[in-house]
């Protein structure tokens, strides 16, 4: 029995891609430097390189990227593999080489870009590979056929990932799809199968493309002579994911390349009481949504993912909450619930892909009247020029709409606004926290009463005590006492300041007079 093997990334390398008139760097020159067999380009030696080398693999890199370590340790790998081979590895530092990476049209993505017979103008895209293997697989596919991942032997040898295609007829245009898609994968095994025992295991008929782990059937495609590349790719993206990825720093780069455009990112803490209920209704409602929404996990109690929470403007005591957008547009989409079961997400996602969902934006529109009321309505746009007013002791309800601890308030807040109504250097306002951005630390979850007082410090005392009338009152009443007091040494302060400035203007003027 005829038997090829999985496609491997060893036994290649020193042989595909060796060419006897391949030319090698001299010992003694300099002006391609390498660091870990890896040649380090800058703008003045960039075309001398292409020229050099029949096959130039180049990662346009930016030190800080989430990518950029494990990029360059499967480079470094993939070079020593490929010493003496035709193929060269490069980076270029694209904050350095900022007109190199602009004439090369290399300021996005694909961030690695294979050149070929020294053609600067087609480079070929690379997938992001996750270790040096991936860079070898890749290559190898790139110079192979379908013929090269045919086998008969069966599913019980796969103990990994694999891809496996039954196909009835080997000239069909559908492996050709199935091997294209391949070459973009290379991270993953793919056979192609013509066993009639292992179709018979999983009682399939044939052109069909199985996703095997150990031998388990995860997800089963049937291929049609409609089936496009980029459609088989995307059931293979997705069903080798979990229902939920969590983010981590070693799925970043898998989460952002996916061809899944739309994703929803549940923001959580991971030690919270109710984790586990609420992730069993996210991966749950993710199960319903394959193919159409990527579902992430987010930990708020995580360090490393701050910079996500803040690109989201999600702060931790906000959790658990969810928020979709698309990869596109960047436009995000907040789930207007406190409740987060299986109903709800499944009902947020599938408003959100019939266009209903109403996006979350940086201000909703300043109302008309919004200052006329006894309560004043703010939004994003006016949150600040209100709060920040030092001639107002400002008293703001941050509030969720959908949250009934939030909506119990609103009749407290209303009497509170009448037992002031007098004084017009008191502001009661309350803001909908869900649908603008707060620009300000509260620590504390909503909805949150914050005071600000009549200074010119931009300063916010948090209220913390019982939520009845006369402890409000009270308490607004104390703190306008003791701003007083500070509001009398800070115009004094700014009384000095200011004399300070004429007296030293004044003092600039005479030296002019005594110069002219």
């Amino acid at each position: 029995m005829r038997s090829v093997s999985l496609l491997g990334v060893t036994a290649f390398c020193l042989c595909v891609f060796v060419a006897s008139d391949t030319q090698h760097d001299q010992p003694g020159d300099k002006s391609l430097p390498e660091q870990g067999g890896v040649l380090q380009l800058k703008k003045a030696n960039f075309n001398r390189a292409l020229r050099k080398h029949k096959q130039l693999l180049v990662h346009f890199y930016a030190p800080l990227s989430a990518e950029g370590p494990h990029v360059s340790a499967a480079f470094e790998g993939a070079a020593a593999e490929l010493q003496g081979s035709e193929v060269k590895l490069a980076v270029i530092d694209v904050t350095k080489e900022k007109d190199l990476a602009k004439d090369l049209n290399a300021t996005g993505p694909p961030t690695i870009r294979l050149y070929i017979d020294g053609d600067k103008q087609n480079p070929v895209p690379c997938p992001v590979p996750q270790t040096s293997a991936s860079i070898l697989t890749w290559l190898k596919r790139r110079a192979g056929s379908a013929a090269d991942i045919i086998t008969d032997s069966q599913s019980e040898a796969l103990e990994e990932l694999t891809v496996v295609g039954f196909f009835k007829d080997l000239d069909q245009a559908s492996i050709q799809v199935f091997y294209s898609a391949a070459i973009d994968l290379p991270d993953i095994n793919f056979v192609v199968t013509q066993n009639n025992e292992v179709i018979s295991k999983y009682g399939l008929t044939h052109d069909v493309v199985l996703l095997l782990k150990k031998s388990e059937l995860i997800q089963a495609y049937k291929m049609t002579s409609q089936t496009s590349k980029e459609e088989l790719i995307i059931f293979i993206t997705v069903y080798q994911m979990e229902p939920v990825t969590e983010y981590t720093g070693e799925t970043v780069t898998q989460i952002l390349t996916s061809p899944v455009l739309n994703h929803a990112l549940l923001f959580v803490n991971k030690s919270s009481a109710d984790i586990s209920e609420i992730y069993s209704a996210f991966k749950s409602a993710a199960e319903a949504f394959r193919l159409k929404i990527l579902f992430v996990l987010v930990n708020v109690d995580e360090p490393r993912n701050g910079r996500l929470m803040e690109y989201f403007r999600v702060r931790d005591f906000e959790a658990p909450l969810i928020r979709l957008v698309n990869l596109t547009d960047h436009v995000s989409y907040h789930l207007p619930s406190d409740t987060l079961d299986v109903d709800t997400i499944k009902t947020f996602c599938q408003s959100y892909l019939e266009g209903k969902a109403k996006p979350k934006m940086q201000s909703e529109p300043i109302p008309e009247g919004w200052d006329k009321k006894p309560v004043k309505e703010l939004v994003g746009m006016t949150l600040e020029k209100v709060t920040f007013n030092p001639d107002k002791t400002v008293f703001v309800l941050f509030y969720l709409p959908y949250s009934r601890e939030s909506r119990a308030l609103f009749p407290l807040w209303e009497e509170l606004a009448e037992a002031f109504k007098e004084q017009e250097d008191v502001v009661v306002a309350r803001i909908d926290a869900s649908a603008n951005d707060i620009n300000m630390s509260m620590q504390r979850s909503y909805p949150s009463l914050c005071l600000f007082p009549a200074l010119h410090a931009e300063r916010v005392v948090v209220y913390t005590g019982n939520r009845k009338l006369k402890d409000l009152v009270k308490f607004i009443e104390k703190e306008m006492e003791k701003a007083k007091k500070e509001r009398i040494k800070e115009d004094e302060d700014r009384r000095k300041y200011i004399e300070a400035i004429k007296a030293e203007e004044a003092n600039k003027a005479n030296q002019t007079k005594d110069e002219l």
